[in-house]
């Protein structure tokens, strides 16, 4: 069996151009521009590029794009006025923090402090609680746009068993109750899971969120079941010489696309639906702020 290829990158074009379709029907009609403020607190090299790629796609659909970039010694209470003073500007529709942040200051704190209404990473304790309730809430990213290529590849989703490779609060969890609220049944396994191969191979659908390279084996998938893995790992690449490196998943692409019916590739699966996704979530906070409908097909 040879899998389908959903390509994550392909579909994150088309979400990315009905935002920009949402983003010019509320500048005709309502005179109102999404904006979008990112924060990025020292000069971690993978955040800068994170940073640089949300803040060009942001302005590509037609937002507005602000970039606050403070020194690595930035003090706490620093950051937290620079996102008062954010949570209450009416311009900005959505705040995102870059983490991980240098270590002398408290994560939890900074993301708590985000108005849960402009929290378009869905980080939020309010957000997360609003989600486990089965309430409109923020929606985190990278599980978004797991759900989103489920919806397009399945339709429904009701009744299929669905194993979440992985506990993550980032992701794991949150792509548990997105599951669930699409009416699947759902197990999420971790590393602590007896027999777990026995038990992603009774799943129609598995999302692999562990953060372990090429865990998931194909002797864990159903024949036919479909296979989102989330992991990015870069793993030495000795065949293409000294010191190389390159991308694998948290699933061995080769012997689960063998047996799966359907799976996203890494790289070009997965990651780019997350900054589609945060532009997706910008937008419903935006219309969310003004009291307008929500755009279909952008939100859980």
């Amino acid at each position: 069996m040879d899998a389908t290829i959903i390509d994550g990158k392909a579909f994150a074009a088309t979400v990315r151009a009905k935002v920009a379709e949402h983003v010019t029907a509320l500048k005709s009609a309502h005179g109102i521009t999404p904006g979008l403020a990112v924060v990025l607190v020292g000069e971690d090299p993978a955040s800068q590029v994170y940073v640089r790629s949300k803040g060009k796609m942001t302005v590509e659909v037609g937002m507005n794009s602000i970039e606050h970039k403070l020194d690595v010694d930035t003090s706490e209470a620093d950051l937290l006025a620079l996102i008062a003073d954010l949570n209450a500007d009416p311009s900005i529709h959505g705040i995102l923090v870059q983490l991980p942040l240098p270590k002398h200051l408290n994560e939890d704190l900074v993301i708590n402090s985000i108005d849960p209404a402009k929290d378009v990473d869905g980080f939020h304790i309010s957000n997360v609680g609003l989600l486990g309730t089965g309430q409109k809430s923020m929606v985190p990213c990278t599980p978004l746009g797991c759900l989103m290529m489920l919806r397009d590849h399945h339709g429904s989703l009701s009744g299929l068993n669905a194993v979440v490779v992985g506990r993550s609060n980032i992701v794991g969890k949150p792509m548990a109750q997105l599951l669930l609220g699409d009416s699947c049944t759902v197990t999420i396994a971790h590393s602590r899971t007896k027999d777990i191969q026995e038990v992603t191979r009774g799943a129609d659908i598995v999302v692999a969120a562990v953060g372990r390279p090429e865990m998931v084996t194909g002797e864990w998938i159903k024949p036919g079941a479909t296979v989102i893995d989330v992991g990015i790992n870069r793993i030495d690449a000795p065949e293409k010489g000294e010191g190389k490196t390159r991308l694998v998943g948290d699933c061995h692409f080769e012997s689960c696309s063998a047996v799966a019916g359907a799976i996203t590739p890494v790289p070009g699966g997965v990651g780019p639906m997350t900054i589609a996704c945060l532009l997706a979530n910008t937008v419903t906070a935006c219309c969310r702020a003004n009291g307008l409908p929500e755009p279909e097909g952008l939100t859980a």
